[in-house]
């Protein structure tokens, strides 16, 4: 008969919490510096990026060259909250959490602030470690970038298209004008475009993409009206 282990010796156990301690410290650590880095450098590449095998195409722009329209549409289509939490919206949370458990197709509930953290620090696809993470690097650029750099960044490095990375790429692409540029409707229909940029069309949308984009465009003189932008325009 194999002989049981025996008990985890002191010095081994020790050994095993100085690891994952120094782990810990070097990963709080690193976070820190990178999260403070990209509140003044453009993000140079991220894990999706890389991953993607269309290429990339991508040209980092000031939101001061990007039309507020394109800022009101994506607040209108994914985070209306954005100016009035803390990067967590728990009323959409709660709601997903319901549909979700109820089977069928899955419904996210993450804010602008959220999805930023993820697409700049982390890697595509659920899972509990993921939103984990998410939920830490989250906390720390509401807290070190603000707002106005959120909406910056996640403008820079969202998916547009295929192989296409930020809002004046995608500009250039579909409407061959830059971010700066764009009419509400063409924001709209960019932003109708962003939770599926490989599959939902940009410049010929159909059905109810296409009505999609033009509620979208309505509600850009919404967001405008309602001050609900306010926290990237002050």
């Amino acid at each position: 008969m194999r002989a049981l282990p025996g008990p985890v010796k002191p010095a081994a156990m020790r050994k095993v919490i100085r690891f994952l301690f120094k782990a810990l410290v070097g990963f709080v650590g690193l976070s820190l510096l990178l999260v403070v880095l990209f509140r003044f450098l453009p993000v140079p590449v991220t894990a999706t990026m890389l991953l993607d095998g269309n290429g990339i195409t991508k040209d980092w722009t000031s939101l001061n060259n990007i039309d507020r329209n394109m800022v009101r549409a994506v607040i209108a289509a994914e985070d209306g909250k954005f100016c009035t939490h803390e990067g967590f919206d728990q009323e959409a949370i709660k709601k997903a959490f319901e549909q979700n458990s109820q089977g069928g197709r899955i419904r996210g509930g993450s804010t602008i602030s959220q999805q930023t953290a993820k697409n700049v620090f982390l890697w595509q696809g659920g899972g509990y470690v993921r939103k984990g993470f998410e939920a830490w690097f989250t906390v720390l650029i509401e807290q070190v970038w603000g707002k106005r750099r959120i909406m910056e960044v996640y403008l820079n490095v969202a998916e547009t298209g295929i192989g296409t990375y930020g809002v004046e790429a995608g500009a250039r692409r579909y409407f061959g004008k830059p971010a700066a540029a764009l009419t509400p409707l063409e924001a709209a229909r960019m932003a109708a475009a962003l939770p599926l940029p490989k599959e939902r069309s940009v410049k010929n949308p159909r059905g109810w993409l296409a009505r999609h984009g033009n509620t979208l465009s309505a509600r850009i003189g919404q967001v405008r009206r309602d001050g609900l932008d306010s926290c990237v325009y002050q």
